[in-house]
């Protein structure tokens, strides 16, 4: 049986609102033959009978920019879905052929204009939202020597806040990984 490791088009269906994946699959990449659900290696997978190709629903893989300096850390204002209107970290999906670091370099630039070094991994998480479906979030210390920011991309805003006084967010994982960017610091500072 021939396998497909890659992240396939989606079409949506007009019985599915995002919230079950495998009803948005109704055609074979490959061969263009319906598709079909079949328990495969303990999940159900919208498979091809014609051809034997089988979707493989990974999450997609984007990174989240945790840039703290004096005690403040810049934030976006989304100006699109999901949480169009709130505050997050520079964030984004990787393109094909980049390393998570190259991603959020360019995500960050991208949005607010700063040029950044990525530092620490801090988190691996995921999540599932209406608009992409599962993701998986990289979260990453970052450094950068210019402050100077603004919007850019799909952001309308980007800002530094103090972390003790933050906006609004559009995830909850962000403020988890600012927290987590915080304690690493204090016990960075600790340690020398």
């Amino acid at each position: 049986m021939n396998t497909t490791w890659i992240r396939l088009p989606i079409e949506m269906t007009k019985e599915s609102d995002g919230g079950d994946m495998l009803e948005q699959y109704r055609y074979c990449a490959r061969c263009g033959e319906q598709l079909t659900r079949k328990h495969l290696e303990g999940r159900l997978r919208p498979v091809c009978l014609a051809c034997g190709n089988v979707v493989y629903l990974n999450p997609l893989p984007a990174v989240a920019a945790v840039l703290i300096q004096s005690g403040r850390v810049l934030l976006i204002r989304r100006g699109v879905d999901p949480g169009a209107g709130l505050w997050a970290l520079p964030s984004g999906f990787m393109e094909q052929g980049e390393t998570p670091e190259i991603a959020l370099r360019r995500e960050v630039h991208e949005e607010t204009g700063v040029m950044c070094a990525p530092g620490r991994l801090i988190s691996a998480t995921t999540h599932d939202d209406h608009v992409f479906g599962h993701v998986l979030v990289l979260a990453y210390t970052a450094n950068c020597n210019d402050m100077t920011a603004f919007a850019g991309d799909d952001a309308v805003e980007a800002h530094w806040f103090e972390t003790t006084h933050l906006p609004r967010l559009a995830f909850e994982s962000h403020l988890e990984f600012i927290r987590q960017a915080e304690l690493l610091h204090s016990l960075d500072h600790e340690i020398l």
